[in-house]
């Protein structure tokens, strides 16, 4: 069948409560502002189609659409699949489109009961308009105008926390868990590194430079090293707070420059941001490659005393990627940039590699990842003003 032919066909198929479900499926890949014009399937899947989300050779999102929405009968009848294909499919890592903040946190909540949901907009009366509280309003299109609001959002969910907890106690787990999935790779490995560990989540812009204020002002003399993980969304140059307002990136990691932060004067700064940098999806090229690997020595560090550095000296920003792109990220393994330095710092730091060289070794291995089956590609960014081989000890 022609390809917008079998569109047409699908679309015609879809009940509206179906709409809004595939709507809020894709909001990673369609957002709000552009959503709200769109009032039938057909007109989703060719909003999807411009931004290479479905193409005649690739249906793997519109059949993990399928599959999400619990549409069978059309993943069956139209596309030649199944429940049981999908469910293998979908365990391939980087294969789901469908991000995990939506399908583990939320939509699987979906079932809860007509009185709990009932509960849940009774809760929300003081945060939304009362008309979007109505009887109308099914659960997903409640998530959707707490997300407007500002009040709902991968890293912030303590409101939908507070009120799972007030109805049902299992609905609250599930979120727990989807949380502490998402930081359990950073904490064990800087813990094997033995940092101290401190985990500030759900913070608005303000509260992300009150943060950043309070580890200025303490007295680091007895650290060896500062690191700083930030896992949000963002643009080019800055990260989102909870709020949805803006914080700048070097903002952040001037307010420990050796006149900011004298404490930390000519000790490692560490950054690692996992934030997109824009809303363009990176094209891979192909190259003719070689067998043998380029030398990775380096030139031992110059042992002399400095009397004076420069005041940006000794800092490191690891970036997820470049200015302008997006950075993707795994339903079941989490983002592929946090992802890949958690396990190179596990598997390298215990063999004496410095952090240039592990950086190296991610930035090759998130640049092989595919997205799209080949078509997005992902290229994270380091800057430096290191003087010297930053080791992270083990023993």
């Amino acid at each position: 069948m022609d390809f917008h032919k079998l569109l047409y066909t699908i679309s015609e198929a879809l009940a509206t409560e179906d709409l809004v479900a595939l709507k809020f499926l894709s909001l990673e890949h369609i957002p709000l502002r552009k959503q709200e014009g769109i009032r039938d399937p057909e007109a989703l899947f060719l909003a999807l189609e411009e931004k290479g989300m479905m193409e005649e050779d690739n249906l793997s999102f519109l059949k993990e659409l399928l599959f999400r929405i619990n549409r069978i009968d059309l993943l069956t009848d139209k596309l030649s699949s199944s429940r049981e294909e999908m469910e293998r499919e979908l365990q391939i890592p980087g294969r789901a489109k469908v991000s995990q903040f939506r399908w583990v946190a939320l939509y699987h909540i979906e079932n809860i009961t007509t009185d709990e949901l009932k509960s849940l907009k009774f809760l929300l009366i003081k945060e939304l308009p009362k008309c979007k509280l109505d009887n109308e309003m099914t659960l997903i299109n409640v998530f959707i105008e707490m997300e407007k609001k500002g009040l709902l959002a991968e890293e912030n969910l303590e409101i939908l926390k507070t009120i799972c907890e007030k109805i049902d106690k299992s609905l609250l787990k599930k979120i727990e868990e989807y949380e502490l999935d998402r930081n359990a790779a950073l904490r064990k490995v800087f813990t094997k590194l033995h940092f101290e560990i401190a985990e500030h989540k759900d913070l608005t812009a303000e509260q992300i430079r009150h943060t950043v204020h309070v580890y200025r002002n303490m007295d680091h003399h007895d650290r060896d090293c500062f690191v700083c993980c930030i896992l949000s969304h963002g643009d080019k140059g800055i990260v989102f707070g909870t709020d949805g307002q803006e914080t700048s990136i070097q903002e952040l990691t001037t307010s420990f420059t050796g006149m900011n932060c004298p404490s930390l004067a000519g000790k490692p700064k560490v950054f690692f941001i996992q934030a997109c940098q824009g809303d363009t999806f990176q094209k891979g090229v192909h190259i003719e490659t070689d067998s043998s690997e380029l030398d990775s020595s380096v030139e031992a560090d110059a042992r002399f005393q400095l009397e004076c550095i420069p005041d940006e000296a000794d800092f490191l920003l690891g970036m997820a990627t470049m200015k302008d792109f997006v950075s993707y990220r795994s339903t079941t393994q989490g983002t592929w940039y946090i992802q890949s330095l958690c396990e190179h710092l596990e598997k390298s730091c215990p063999r004496g590699e410095d952090i240039l060289s592990i950086l190296t070794a991610v930035n090759r291995e998130v640049s092989r990842k595919n997205d799209r089956l080949n078509q997005g590609k992902q290229m994270p960014q380091p800057s430096f003003t290191l003087r010297k081989k930053l080791i992270f000890p083990v023993n």
